[in-house]
């Protein structure tokens, strides 16, 4: 009985650890973009990535099945229809929140008008990236 105890103990600490850490998807045609992003954020103790996308249609399945608290969305990611998709995301998981990433810095102004709710130049550094996770996280 004591077993039984004690694994229902470390489940039940398991899962409240769980829910502190923020789930999130990356959404990237670039191996290699993806590959640096969950480096990065797999060393943060209070994020949780839960998978990777290459396309749109990828995206929506991910966050269908999933519904995470954020999305890195590649701003050119293939299919990308701005509008339509960020209505698609968020009918399916209404708190979601939206990080758009660009390897082109003039490409801001047109993500955050169309909805996102920050955005991160692929040049800038990793800190910026994580300063801006955490400011968008704490809005939940």
């Amino acid at each position: 009985m004591r077993r039984g105890v004690l694994c229902v103990t470390l489940w039940a600490m398991k899962s409240t650890d769980e829910v502190k850490r923020m789930r999130i998807l990356l959404a990237d045609d670039q191996s290699k973009v993806r590959s640096a992003l969950r480096l990065i954020l797999e060393q943060q103790p209070d994020v949780h990535i839960l998978g990777e996308a290459v396309d749109v249609t990828g995206l929506l399945d991910w966050v269908k099945a999933t519904c995470p608290d954020l999305v890195l969305l590649d701003w050119e990611l293939p299919g990308l229809e701005a509008d339509g998709l960020l209505s698609a995301l968020r009918a399916r998981c209404p708190h979601l929140k939206v990080i758009a990433l660009s390897g082109r810095p003039e490409a801001r102004r047109a993500a955050l008008d169309t909805g996102t709710d920050a955005f991160v130049s692929k040049g800038d550094p990793p800190e910026r990236l994580l300063k801006t996770l955490r400011a968008v996280g704490a809005r939940r």
